[in-house]
């Protein structure tokens, strides 16, 4: 997908989200405050889809250590956005371990409904995960595949990036966001899904 297919909208942002992440690096809370608002709804979103509605009690918790080791980080605002994204995956894995479960597919809601579509091949699959029946069946997919279009789309990384904070290589997270994709299309019934690259949310294949 490349920088094409990041959301365009998210992308945006990452000027002004790094600007605040650097003032509050320096003890602005209101800059906190601006990074806190542009981060956290593709955040909860990708942690609702690993651990369902603990998802903010989770977030809330990553948020504590971000906020604590904010001063240790260091990029710009979308490496802030996978550095988050990391933190984040790590407290959710924390707590389903700590709950003796495997992440559950549920439906993903409003967090994620207004977040942009990009425009790619992938563009009539995209802009029908804006919607709260589309973004549901995100849950559905293998583990794998759901994770890289979470991170891809509803977090707004690039394909390097979510590879981080899987710890995965780029070319494993782009293809498993081509098939995550693919699969949505044909549940969608969308046509022509193509690209340049070739159960439940707790099962990878």
């Amino acid at each position: 997908m490349g920088q094409r297919g990041e959301p365009r909208r998210v992308q945006a942002y990452d000027g002004e989200l790094g600007a605040a992440v650097a003032r509050a690096q320096d003890g602005d809370e209101a800059a906190f405050a601006v990074a806190y608002r542009l981060v956290q709804p593709g955040l909860l979103g990708y942690v609702r889809g690993l651990v369902g509605e603990d998802a903010e009690d989770v977030a809330a918790d990553a948020w504590l250590e971000i906020a604590r080791d904010l001063r240790r980080f260091k990029g710009d605002g979308a490496g802030f956005r996978g550095w988050t994204a990391t933190i984040a995956r790590h407290r959710a894995l924390d707590h389903l371990r700590r709950q003796k479960v495997r992440p559950r597919p549920t439906a993903l809601d409003q967090d994620v409904v207004d977040l942009p579509g990009p425009h790619t091949t992938h563009d009539q699959v995209l802009e029908n995960l804006s919607t709260r029946t589309a973004l549901a069946l995100v849950s559905a997919l293998p583990r794998d595949q759901a994770e890289a279009v979470l991170l891809r789309v509803v977090v707004g990384l690039d394909g390097p990036s979510a590879a981080r904070v899987l710890g995965k290589r780029p070319g494993a997270v782009r293809t498993a966001t081509y098939r995550g994709l693919k699969r949505l299309a044909r549940r969608l019934g969308t046509d022509g899904v193509t690209d340049d690259s070739p159960r439940t949310l707790g099962e990878s294949t």
